[in-house]
């Protein structure tokens, strides 16, 4: 109706001026003034015709435009401060993907700030053993007590992950995690500069993992709540690797590749090689099977090791042995707001499983030049006090022994380690924490010396 009536106009106008011509006193118009203004009419007419045809145009494009966009997914809307929503984006951020893949990212920054005191000389600048806490780089029998302070930002965390939902039903799941524990790129007097670590990357199909992530000898639903960046390290299992992993409800099963650590035959007391040295890939995969029960009061987990240790000093001189560990961990509610999280394992061979490998080896190299697996155990308990919504706090032991033949080892290898945690931890608002735990570390040798540690540790950390 508009349309037409739009077309109209110009008619109406010629007819009007046609008409005002014949008016009384119009009479003295001249012929050639008539043509002149049917000229003009019709000049004026066709201009309005043409804006009439460029607003159709308009207003087709108009409709093709929005039509397309109701064909577009629906994409995640963000405020616009007015009370409307606008897309952060027309379509996928991951075109490669499969159809409905959900593509997150997320991460933390964490900064920690800590001051130690060491009574036998002073951890190396530049360790693992300055960042947290490192039972096995306690000093013992050094040159007197030292005091020293520390900082940096490297468990900051950078992770990426999609999943996928496919017609069939089939489950697809990928995941990437980097943290920038990676050692120094710059120097701590300047740019404090640390190269980016794999941390986790694995894909997962229904019950199925492929990758690196943490072993199925850990428990990581029985973790403290440390500030620390691990917290029981003397005691707890902590390792990451790549596995083939298969889950199924409660159980659980894996191979894992394998590696073996070795006490050189002498040991820390003995002359060169290195007081530590790398054994062997097995052929055969650490095999591992874990089953966990769940209920409202908690959890428990037990899990089971197998492995074959290897060593071969020279080519042609291989020498292996047998390793086997246990653990059972968990976690128990004792109200609302307090729980109890426990771990013990025991074994042979299971040294690098416990403390991130840095407190005992699997294996001991005998007179012969055999090789024996080291056995030994480890356990923690913490309790967890949520005393606001804000607050929370904890206090945990944990220990590892183990046991050395000291004709093998000589009398400086690590017999013992020991530490007492107690924290607190206040989030002022969510996904923001800031946290202070005092710690106290004891490393003892076979030959009955021993070194401590006293330390305190601080954290503010935003998970996003």
């Amino acid at each position: 109706m508009m349309n037409q009536m739009t077309k109209a106009r110009p008619r109406l106008l010629a007819a009007a001026v046609l008409a005002a011509l014949t008016l009384p006193g119009a009479a003295f118009a001249q012929t050639a003034k008539e043509r002149e203004l049917e000229a003009r009419v019709a000049q004026l007419e066709a201009m309005v015709q043409q804006l009439v045809t460029q607003q159709q145009q308009t207003d087709t494009v108009v409709t093709e435009v929005r039509t397309a966009q109701a064909a577009q997914p629906v994409a995640p809307a963000v405020a616009t401060g007015t009370g409307a929503a606008a897309p952060i984006q027309a379509t996928t951020i991951t075109p490669g993907a499969n159809p409905g893949t959900k593509f997150t990212v997320g991460g933390m920054i964490r900064t920690d700030g800590l001051v130690t005191k060491t009574t036998d000389g002073d951890i190396a600048k530049g360790t693992a053993g300055r960042d947290f806490y490192v039972p096995g780089a306690i000093p013992v029998g050094g040159d007197g007590p030292d005091t020293y302070s520390d900082a940096h930002l490297k468990f900051s965390r950078l992770w990426f992950d999609a999943s996928t939902v496919l017609d069939s039903g089939d489950k697809l799941g990928a995941r990437v995690e980097l943290d920038f524990f990676g050692g120094a790129l710059g120097n701590s007097a300047a740019t404090n500069t640390y190269g980016a670590t794999l941390r986790h990357a694995y894909l997962t199909y229904n019950n199925w993992l492929v990758g690196q992530t943490w072993s199925n000898f850990m428990d990581t639903n029985a973790l403290l709540d440390a500030v620390d960046f691990v917290g029981p390290t003397d005691a707890v299992v902590f390792v990451r690797q790549p596995q083939l992993r298969y889950t199924n409800g409660p159980w659980a099963i894996s191979v894992e590749s394998p590696e073996t650590t070795v006490q050189p035959f002498g040991g820390a007391g003995g002359p060169a090689p290195a007081r530590v040295i790398a054994g062997d890939n097995s052929a055969i995969p650490d095999v591992i099977a874990r089953y966990t029960h769940k209920g409202d009061w908690g959890h428990v987990s037990f899990a089971g090791m197998a492995r074959q240790l290897k060593y071969e000093p020279v080519a042609g001189a291989e020498s292996t042995d047998t390793g086997y560990g246990a653990t059972v961990s968990g976690l128990v509610k004792l109200g609302e707001s307090t729980d109890i999280r426990y771990q013990v394992s025991g074994g042979d061979g299971i040294g690098r499983y416990i403390g991130l490998a840095t407190i005992q080896q699997d294996a001991m190299i005998d007179s012969a030049g055999n090789l024996d697996a080291l056995g030994g155990w480890a356990g923690y308990v913490g309790l967890r006090q949520v005393f606001t919504p804000a607050v929370r706090g904890n206090l945990f032991y944990a220990q590892s022994q183990w046991d050395n033949d000291t004709a093998w080892t000589g009398l400086g290898v690590t017999r013992k380690v020991h530490s007492v945690h107690a924290n607190v931890i206040w989030s002022p608002v969510p996904k923001l924490d800031f946290g202070v735990e005092a710690i106290w570390g004891e490393r003892t040798l076979e030959s009955g010396a021993d070194g401590e540690l006293m330390r305190l540790h601080t954290m503010a950390r935003y998970s996003f």
